[in-house]
């Protein structure tokens, strides 16, 4: 028995292998290969689509296209781990034939060809649901936190930078009266000179008027945040983890074969105003007339479910449970159903709240209903804290509330 060998590395070979026989068939760089050439670069808008007349010639756009694909595809995402892949793996030599770009290069391309990246992706969409890929009839909506290139110090709410300007103001007061300390005390040797202290007081009185041109720059625009090294990040809750300087990216995806039908990158710290636009650009990407979907709580909020639905959009979102009652083991909403065609509420207890008036509340209309013989039932206790009142409820379109 011996080990299997390899290929003399000095051996000549007389018919050299093509750099063709090292892909196979099914392959997916094929497919990225062939779907890229299909598509029609200037009229996407791709920089160097057209050449110009002199100049040094550049890389055709398709080459760069197909190296951001792939990487998409196989988790490499910085333009240094791409130029290197471009040199030394053997999928993307075939790819790009031979051509390897380098980092700044390949980071230009993106940073020049946002808008028709967009276009990339959604002419992908058609081709998937030309293909038969998207189901076009349930969608799932979820944004998640990607990390923004600035450092969580360098953004700032209007909270902290009162807080940092407080801060200033108390230490550039202690630096005053070290001041007058040391010209009262002038036998003793201070730990800290007085032109050291002029100077201390001299970068923060700096900082301060840094501090306050941002806060300044807060009341103008009316935004709650600014970052400094990225300036459309924002400061937002990331989970266990905290907060941390991000994007809130959101995502459709079609429930068939998991692919994405639209996405979207926003600053709003959540997902409460995303249902809508995000379901209506997903049904408008997949041209239908009606479309279902679903997401986590973190989506509801009335308008939002308002406007899906005058868009003939189907939303199905748990509601969150506001009310203190299940926390103090008492009846909440969930437990009393709605009777459509009678119009009122069926308690545990199996006894009718009625609709009694309805009024304006917070620019909404809103209905309310009362059970009529609550003193007297046996579930009080587990119903209601209230000794003389029955148990209500109020109701705006198909959104039900406690009382």
């Amino acid at each position: 028995m011996s080990y299997i060998e390899g290929v003399d590395r000095q051996q000549s070979t007389f018919f050299p292998a093509t750099l063709d026989d090292y892909i196979r068939e099914d392959n997916p760089v094929r497919f990225i290969d062939a779907y890229v050439d299909h598509l029609d670069m200037e009229e996407l808008g791709f920089s160097h689509a057209t050449l110009k007349e002199t100049g040094r010639p550049p890389y055709h756009p398709t080459i760069i296209l197909k190296l951001y694909i792939y990487g998409y595809l196989n988790k490499l995402r910085s333009s240094r781990l791409l130029e290197k892949a471009a040199q030394r793996n053997v999928e993307l030599m075939w790819l790009l034939l031979m051509l390897a770009p380098d980092f700044k290069t390949i980071a230009d391309f993106r940073k020049d060809n946002i808008e028709p990246l967009k276009k990339v992706f959604r002419e992908f969409t058609l081709f998937s649901k030309e293909q038969d890929l998207f189901g076009c009839e349930l969608e799932a909506i979820d944004g998640s936190k990607f990390l923004a290139v600035n450092h969580n110090n360098k953004a700032y709410t209007r909270k902290r930078l009162q807080e940092r300007l407080n801060a200033i103001d108390e230490k550039i007061t202690e630096y005053f009266t070290q001041l007058e300390k040391e010209d009262q005390k002038e036998d003793l040797l201070p730990i800290v000179s007085g032109e050291q202290l002029k100077k201390l007081i001299t970068n923060l009185q700096d900082r301060k008027q840094q501090f306050e041109r941002l806060q300044q720059q807060l009341e103008q625009s009316g935004e709650t945040q600014v970052s400094l090294t990225d300036p459309e990040s924002r400061l937002m809750r990331t989970g266990h983890k905290g907060n941390d300087v991000c994007y809130n990216v959101q995502f459709a995806m079609d429930a068939k074969h998991h692919l994405v039908a639209e996405f979207d990158v926003t600053n709003d710290t959540n997902d409460q105003n995303q249902l809508s636009r995000m379901a209506t650009k997903a049904k408008e990407a997949l041209a239908v007339d009606h479309l279902a979907v679903v997401a986590d709580m973190g989506y509801y909020k009335e308008t939002e479910l308002k406007q899906c639905r005058d868009a003939n959009i189907t939303c199905y979102i748990p509601e969150p449970n506001k009310s203190n009652n299940k926390r103090l083991g008492l009846y909440t909403n969930k437990d009393f159903r709605y009777d459509a065609e009678e119009d009122c509420y069926i308690c545990p207890a199996n006894h009718r709240l009625t609709s009694r008036t309805e009024c304006l509340k917070n620019g909404k209309q809103m209905r309310f209903y009362e059970g009529t013989i609550c003193k007297s039932c046996h579930l009080r206790s587990q119903c209601t804290r209230s000794k003389r009142n029955n148990r209500r409820i109020e109701r705006t379109g198909d959104i039900i509330k406690n009382m």
